[in-house]
C-alpha cells in the first residue's frame, strides 16, 4: 500500500479546521471543540490509556487502532490550539541529526 503521510496529514488537517464551523450536533469534533480544551485533553488521555494497554497486551492490530485514535485526538488538540501537523513535522525534522540526549538536555525547564 502506497500513500502520501504528509498529503494525509495535511488533509485531515484541513477537515479539522473546516469542522470549527460546523454545527456540534453534526459533528464529532465540532462537539469537542465546543466542550473545549478540558475535554480534548481528557480523550487524550483516554486514547493515550487504550494505546498503552493495547501494547502491554501485546495486540498488534489493537495498538495502530489506539493509536490512530492518539494521534487524531491530537491533531485536534493541535487545531484547537492554532497549530497544525506541520509544526509538529517541522520540530522532528529539526531533531534530525540531533542526539535525543542532546536534545532533550537542551530544553529548559518551560519546554
Amino acid at each position: 500500500m502506497s500513500f502520501d503521510s504528509d498529503a494525509i496529514l495535511e488533509r485531515l488537517a484541513q477537515v479539522l479546521e473546516a469542522r470549527k464551523n460546523v454545527n456540534p450536533d453534526h459533528s464529532y469534533v465540532a462537539q469537542l471543540y465546543r466542550n473545549g480544551l478540558g475535554e480534548i485533553l481528557r480523550k487524550i488521555e483516554e486514547e493515550t490509556a487504550e494505546t498503552v494497554s493495547a501494547a502491554r497486551a501485546g495486540d498488534l492490530s489493537q495498538l495502530v487502532c489506539e493509536t490512530a485514535d492518539l494521534w487524531f485526538h491530537s491533531l485536534v488538540l493541535l487545531a484547537h490550539q492554532g497549530l497544525g501537523p506541520g509544526d509538529v513535522l517541522n520540530e522532528l525534522n529539526r531533531r534530525f541529526g540531533i542526539s535525543g540526549l542532546e536534545e532533550k538536555a537542551s530544553r529548559t525547564k518551560s519546554d
